[in-house]
């Protein structure tokens, strides 16, 4: 049995109705309640939460699986407001002990005191960019991929508490040219390589 801790980081905000990161959460619950094998939990950030629940939904998950749009190439500022406060709930309990450090010698082992070592995360970000915004010479992202460019600092994040990144996906060009039906199917593909057909190998 595997717990899997899914987060909706959609914000509903101006423009944003949050639809499509709902719509890409509500497969991912339906996937996993419909295998056996899988406990699931999720936390939509547009709704009440509690700071010291989602540390343990944090603790109590084999893996994390985040969903967002990127606005202004970064976060939404409701989910990082998430971020930063169930991290610092979780400091030195559950989530990272310290920046792992020492005052003997404070030049080494940067990143090292997270507390979810075995945990794995998965994350799938929106955009309205296109894909070959990211691939193609002379284009805005000059040749620099999602997870190596915009989301660097996301996975760095992750890597500081401990957990180990699973291969995620990033959805592209969401608003001009949006193919919501093709972008479920692709991912409940991506799911099912990733937790079932992986684990049957």
């Amino acid at each position: 049995m595997k717990n899997i801790f899914v987060i909706n980081g959609g914000q509903v905000f101006g423009h944003s109705g949050g639809l499509f990161n709902k719509s890409i959460t509500a497969a991912t619950v339906d996937f996993f309640k419909n295998n056996p094998d899988f406990e699931i939990r999720s936390t939509d950030i547009n709704e009440v939460y509690d700071t010291k629940q989602e540390v343990e939904n944090y603790k109590w998950a084999d893996v994390v699986i985040y969903h967002t749009p990127v606005w202004w190439f970064q976060l939404p500022h409701g989910f990082k407001k998430y971020i930063d406060e169930v991290f610092t709930e979780g400091h030195q309990n559950g989530i990272y002990k310290s920046d792992g450090r020492s005052s003997a010698n404070p030049a080494v082992n940067y990143g090292t005191g997270g507390l979810l070592h075995g945990k794995k995360y998965m994350l799938t970000t929106s955009w309205n960019a296109p894909k070959e915004a990211f691939t193609l010479p002379g284009e805005f992202f000059n040749q620099h991929s999602v997870d190596e460019g915009p989301m660097f600092g996301f996975h760095r994040m992750n890597a500081f508490t401990g957990m180990e990144k699973i291969a995620g996906m990033h959805f592209h060009d969401v608003e001009k040219n949006a193919d919501i039906l093709r972008d479920l199917d692709r991912y409940e593909t991506h799911l099912t390589e990733t937790f079932i057909d992986s684990v049957a190998e």
